[in-house]
């Protein structure tokens, strides 16, 4: 029985307390194992941050780590809740496996099979790659990887198979300089291209073998893009933009592939039983620079019909647009266009617009009234059921699925 105010206060205050303490006993203490010195890896830790604050809290444990470094020393006497780790070496294998914790992979070596893992989605990034290249009319192609990690090899098969589906071949770089230092790389680099056809499109398995290329291109006096388009993975802003001339690259959903990785680990340490099978996580689109900003179209009117079209189609335009800048009637016009691009012009319109669109709802959180009007839709709901209809989802659904 209360006895007045004195005793509800004292209630109230035991109570919180105690609700102070179970939250404190519920958080749980999660080390991340993932290095801080690239930018794909920087992604995956937004990721995982974004659902720590969007659900329940986490202590993180964070060192600064550099990718195959050695696992910190204080993981062997830590007592935590779980992990994600980039488990690249058999080192951090071992002190994974040692902490018998809940763990979640964010590396493509698979290095401790029973656990459950996400990556990006390798093959999709590859045939990206190739796609971009093809649509700007490309038929010579090269490959430069790196044979240590798999994800370069499942982006090198996926890019070879879909330039043979455009029905090309592709020339591969196979590695001859390492142990040799930078300029034996560059050597090995400049022989190999100076075998290459031109113009050819080359794509790199990751931003930084994609600036060995453009390195190689300078001292060999080649022309960007010109003679020599290239294309990497991971948009790393900085050494994109260092690059010269300034890089495309694939741009990975490392935010997403972050998130996911949290969230299952959220189940692991919550006594879920979670399947092992690979979680793959589809790549956001093409960040184009000026390394690929060419059309080796040998036919001007479908070339310029082509440049009009990716400059203006967010404008609004239509066929009659494109028919107005080329001195072609449109019967002519579609034959030559699918001929050479694979699309006719209306479709090659529409493709820029949803790729604009796509962008504008993962990179922003603009309502889908402006996405439409900066995109050339008429009205949201028109750009609702054409986005819809070609990439499957509403445009709400696939912004929530992009981590938005």
């Amino acid at each position: 029985m209360w006895r007045g105010y004195g005793d509800l206060r004292n209630f109230t205050c035991g109570l919180g307390l105690e609700l102070n303490e179970m939250a404190r006993k519920d958080r749980k203490d999660v080390a991340l194992l993932i290095e801080t010195s690239n930018a794909y890896a920087r992604g995956l830790l937004h990721g995982v941050v974004s659902y720590v604050r969007e659900h329940r809290p986490w202590s993180i444990y964070l060192a600064e780590h550099g990718r195959g470094d050695a696992p910190p020393n204080w993981l062997k006497r830590w007592r935590g809740d779980g992990i994600i780790a980039r488990i690249e070496n058999t080192a951090i294998a071992k002190a994974v496996k040692a902490a018998k914790l809940p763990t979640v992979d964010v590396s493509a070596a698979r290095l401790v099979e029973e656990l459950p893992w996400v990556e990006t989605d390798d093959a999709a990034i590859g045939r990206m790659g190739a796609e971009h290249l093809l649509d700007r009319g490309f038929e010579q192609f090269g490959y430069v990887g790196d044979s240590r990690f798999n994800w370069s090899d499942w982006r090198r098969d996926s890019f070879i198979e879909r330039v043979h589906q455009a029905g090309y071949e592709c020339d591969i770089y196979k590695r001859k300089g390492r142990g040799r230092g930078w300029e034996g790389e560059q050597e090995s680099l400049m022989k190999w291209m100076g075998g290459l056809g031109r113009p050819v499109g080359v794509m790199a398995c990751y931003d930084i073998r994609a600036q060995e290329v453009l390195e190689a291109c300078r001292r060999m006096e080649l022309a960007v893009p010109d003679g020599v388009a290239v294309i990497g993975v991971d948009n790393d802003e900085l050494l994109c933009d260092l690059s010269d001339p300034p890089l495309t690259s694939v741009v990975p959903n490392t935010h997403k592939t972050g998130y996911e990785a949290a969230a299952l680990l959220d189940q692991v340490m919550s006594g879920k039983k979670v399947s092992n099978a690979g979680r793959r996580i589809e790549p956001l689109g093409v960040a184009t620079r000026e390394s690929t900003d060419v059309l080796a179209i040998e036919d001007r009117d479908v070339s310029r019909a082509v440049r009009f079209i990716r400059e203006h189609a967010c404008d609004g335009v239509n066929v009659g647009d494109v028919l107005r800048e080329v001195p072609l009637s449109r019967r002519v016009l579609e034959t030559r266009f699918r001929k050479l691009i694979g699309r006719t012009p209306h479709e090659e319109i529409l493709r820029v617009q949803l790729d604009r669109v796509r962008e504008l709802l993962v990179e922003t959180e603009l309502p889908l009234s402006v996405v439409a009007a900066r995109t050339g839709f008429k009205h949201a709901e028109y750009l609702s059921v054409v986005f819809r209809k070609h990439v499957g989802v509403p445009p709400s659904v696939f912004r929530h699925e992009q981590g938005k």
